[in-house]
């Protein structure tokens, strides 16, 4: 790309708003991985491994998801998919893809449902040893409106980048809410009842069997295969900038706004003395920041313990920005509650 050009790019942001804080995506270079950086045997839904990025699959395959290290130049990490039980002929209604929510408070800048509703360009990175022609999908849950395109990954197990601007919608907007208004969906996999349609070419009544229109590949039919992504940006206006690096600390942040975990070896120690039979500990417990909404909270493993009644602490008084963590003790002295293994952790999910 020329100087000239770059400057002209630079220009165009500007006019557009932001030089920084442009990109909507949260974790778009893979950074942050709370949950560990594998997870395997997954058939259904869920946020696994990288953070804010979520599996959804229908009777399409057995997955393995990872923060892998391959990445293109200038990236530490991606989002990785691999295929480990192959489902070679997939039903109408099988599916496989990999979406991120996006909270309607975060996108008024857009102005979408109005006159003004400005243009936004998504760019990432992609690779795979399965070429051909896959489709990502711009959702409006809101208002069940779509938008969406194809890329086409032309040569196996390289990287390569693709960007696509969409129109502004000037019909419908967004609740100005901290809920779901929109999903970014990357499909690898997926049966008629979601193919069968055409791939919108502009804002129109979301329909199911666009969703993943020209998809001409399935990346569930063999053990060989994997997919992965990075690099993913969403911004207003019709250029793509280069990609925003935040810094780790400013993306695990942006994350802990949906889940937050405690523990593991060596990270949380409770304990005390009782000075009767038994009695209650209890503590406020701050999370490092506000959630998006009173999270689920999960308490998991066999934490090494003496002196209690309980293998595992409680949790009470669930606010989106702290919460109370309380023990019952079984007798007079000292006791105490250790994580101790990778496995004891409090979990606070607060997801999309």
């Amino acid at each position: 790309m020329s100087k000239a050009r770059q400057l002209a790019n630079l220009g165009n942001v500007y006019d557009d708003g932001a030089l920084s804080n442009r990109n909507l995506i949260i974790n778009g270079a893979m950074q942050v991985a709370q949950r560990g950086t594998s997870e395997t045997g997954k058939t259904s839904a869920g946020y696994y491994s990288v953070d804010r990025f979520k599996l959804d699959v229908g009777s399409a395959g057995t997955w393995t998801i990872s923060q892998s290290t391959t990445a293109p130049d200038g990236f530490g990490y991606s989002y990785k998919l691999d295929c480990t039980t192959a489902e070679a002929s997939l039903s109408t209604g099988d599916y496989c893809l990999v979406q991120q929510h996006l909270e309607g408070q975060d996108l008024q800048r857009l102005q979408f449902g109005t006159s003004s509703a400005k243009n936004v360009t998504l760019s990432f990175w992609v690779r795979s040893n399965k070429t051909g022609t896959y489709p990502v999908y711009f959702f409006n849950t809101d208002n069940q409106r779509s938008n969406g395109f194809t890329y086409t990954i032309d040569t196996a197990d390289t990287w390569e980048y693709k960007t696509h601007i969409f129109d502004g919608d000037t019909a419908q907007g967004f609740d100005n809410d901290e809920y779901s208004s929109v999903q970014i969906v990357w499909w690898v996999a997926a049966g008629t009842s979601y193919t069968s349609g055409a791939t919108p070419t502009g804002w129109q009544a979301h329909d199911n069997t666009d969703r993943a229109a020209g998809l001409d590949v399935n990346l569930a039919d063999s053990t060989s295969n994997e997919w992965y992504l990075t690099g993913v940006q969403l911004e207003v206006g019709d250029t793509a900038t280069p990609f925003e690096h935040r810094s780790y600390g400013d993306e695990l942040a942006r994350c802990q706004r949906y889940y937050y975990q405690v523990g593991g070896v060596g990270g949380l120690l409770l304990g005390g003395y009782v000075t009767g039979a038994s009695d209650d500990y209890t503590s406020p417990f701050s999370y490092p920041t506000v959630m998006r909404t009173e999270p689920t909270v999960t308490t998991t493993g066999t934490w090494s313990t003496s002196n209690t009644a309980q293998t595992k602490p409680s949790v009470t008084r669930v606010k989106d920005y702290a919460c109370t963590i309380y023990v019952t003790t079984s007798g007079t002295g000292n006791w105490y509650m250790d994580a101790d293994s990778a496995d004891d952790l409090i979990k606070f999910d607060a997801e999309l």
